[in-house]
């Protein structure tokens, strides 16, 4: 069967089936790439959905028993126990900057002859563990974000895919009632009902991603926002504690 042949005065498919298989190459081509996008689009969807529920949770379980710690050996033990989830990781982080810095300041006391006190850190060591805090979060951020790209790429450029297919369509369908001299309705209806099967199989694509893609950012926003109140308390603990 000849793809397009209804253009000219063939059969009507009888449903969007018949219209898919015997539409023109490049419809079909077009197809085929959105098909293909889609998988990958529902992939990132589930993936996402799994990696920032698992993360939230551990997240959320972490902090309560933080809380409850009480105190940083408590605290430090729980982290370790653990190991794994982006708030342990910040904590356990944080106590090695601490810890780098408390020896390098004993270090330097000692190499200038003064008194010993290896707990104190300048208001700039404090500014700077901060700093270490955002970069770690930032990095947790990336590594649960990094597919999220493909979902506004996905849900941004299947319009234009499918608008593509369609224009491709409308000017086949033209061509060949020009060619055959027919332009009655029901020689052009058929082809331009194949040429807006890409539109809709596009939109079908977008849609998923594009509501994909914006409740993951509002997750990870949300999951960004408890890493840097975390990042609080460890400064705040540190504090209490003696620590900085």
């Amino acid at each position: 069967m000849i793809p397009g042949f209804w253009q000219v005065g063939g059969a009507i498919p009888s449903s969007p089936v018949d219209m898919i298989l015997n539409a023109t190459t490049m419809t079909q081509a077009v197809l085929i790439v959105l098909a293909i996008l889609s998988l990958i689009s529902w992939a990132v969807i589930l993936a996402a959905w799994r990696q920032l529920n698992v993360a939230i949770r551990t997240a959320s379980e972490f902090e309560r028993e933080f809380v409850r710690a009480g105190r940083i050996e408590e605290a430090g033990a729980l982290a370790r126990r653990t190991g794994k989830g982006a708030l342990p990781r910040l904590f356990l982080r944080a106590l090695h900057f601490v810890s780098d810095v408390r020896v390098r300041n004993q270090q330097g006391r000692e190499l200038g002859g003064g008194a010993p006190e290896a707990r104190a850190l300048t208001a700039t060591q404090i500014e700077a563990l901060r700093l270490v805090l955002d970069v770690e979060s930032a990095e947790e951020r990336d590594k649960l974000g990094r597919y999220l790209p493909w979902l506004a790429t996905i849900g941004s450029a299947s319009p234009l895919i499918g608008l593509f297919g369609t224009v491709l369509g409308v000017i086949e369908a033209f061509i060949g009632i020009a060619s055959k001299g027919s332009g009655n309705l029901s020689a052009v209806a058929p082809g331009v009902a194949e040429a807006l099967i890409a539109t809709a199989a596009a939109l079908a694509v977008a849609i998923p991603a594009t509501f994909g893609y914006n409740i993951f950012a509002n997750k990870l926003n949300r999951f960004d926002g408890m890493m840097e109140n975390f990042g609080a308390e460890i400064i705040a603990l540190l504090v209490r504690e003696g620590q900085i």
